[in-house]
């Protein structure tokens, strides 16, 4: 059956303007469904990575791992097997709803979440895994991309080789890999945000915080009085983490520099 469109008056003035087969070309389109993170269709090789990485980093069987989200699906209504695994990417504009609804009934989980608002979805057991990976998902959506989970001890960190992995599976899909977005603000060494962490990620530094050394804040007091917040959100961390922070970001000098060093007058 064909694709029957009623057109109004504005629309037969668009022909006239335009030339009848471009502006019914026009028409249709709007018609289209537009691209969104609820129905990204993850790539295989992609899929297969971050699945190879949770099993070896959290020590788990991959045949227990199960993906309840398809279109027209119902993750609540999903038979969940005893000691089961989510490994998944969910649609985001519900994560934390469906963040809520594992953790009420103690089921493990390893979710797709979006990279630059990752610390938006604010639940006291969960870890956030700043991978910050560009992925391009089967729809065409393009999205950078970190994990939430409950399988982890720390409250925030880096997972460089995650990073990897599911860069190098998406670029054996997509060879358009884009560049690192850049944050807006310089923070003090007390304040991590999302894409901050994510960076460190793609430089290969291995850092994490403890739940109990960091909290969450939407933006610092010296931000308001410009109307400023941190975007996605951030932690503020205990000074002996923010130590650490700065001690993990921070380009040493090696035995031979030191020795010119001391050379010098």
């Amino acid at each position: 059956m064909g694709l029957v469109l009623q057109i109004g008056m504005d629309e037969v003035l668009k022909l006239q303007e335009k030339g009848e087969e471009q502006a019914y070309q026009d028409f249709k389109d709007k018609f289209k469904p537009k691209k969104t993170t609820d129905d990204c269709y993850t790539p295989a090789l992609v899929m297969d990575a971050v699945n190879e990485w949770v099993a070896k980093e959290y020590r788990l069987n991959p045949a227990t791992f199960v993906r309840p989200f398809w279109p027209g699906g119902d993750y609540e209504a999903f038979d969940y097997p005893e000691g089961c695994t989510v490994v998944d990417n969910p649609p985001f504009s519900i994560l934390a709803g469906i963040i809520n609804f594992y953790e009420k009934r103690g089921i493990r989980f390893f979710l797709f979440a979006p990279a630059l608002t990752l610390f938006s979805a604010r639940h006291c057991d969960c870890s956030y895994l700043a991978a910050g990976a560009d992925v391009t998902y089967e729809n065409g959506a393009e999205v950078k991309t970190s994990f939430i989970t409950n399988l982890d001890t720390c409250r925030v960190r880096t997972c460089p080789e995650l990073f990897r992995m599911v860069e190098e599976a998406n670029e054996r899909n997509q060879q358009d890999a884009k560049g690192d977005p850049l944050p807006k603000y310089e923070y003090p060494d007390e304040i991590i945000t999302a894409a901050i962490v994510q960076k460190w990620t793609r430089y290969g530094i291995d850092f994490r915080v403890d739940k109990d050394a960091c909290v969450r804040v939407s933006g610092l007091d010296s931000q308001k009085e410009s109307g400023k917040s941190i975007y996605g959100g951030g932690y503020l961390l205990s000074e002996r983490a923010a130590a650490e922070r700065a001690a993990a970001t921070r380009w040493k000098l090696s035995e031979r520099e030191q020795r010119i060093i001391a050379g010098l007058r």
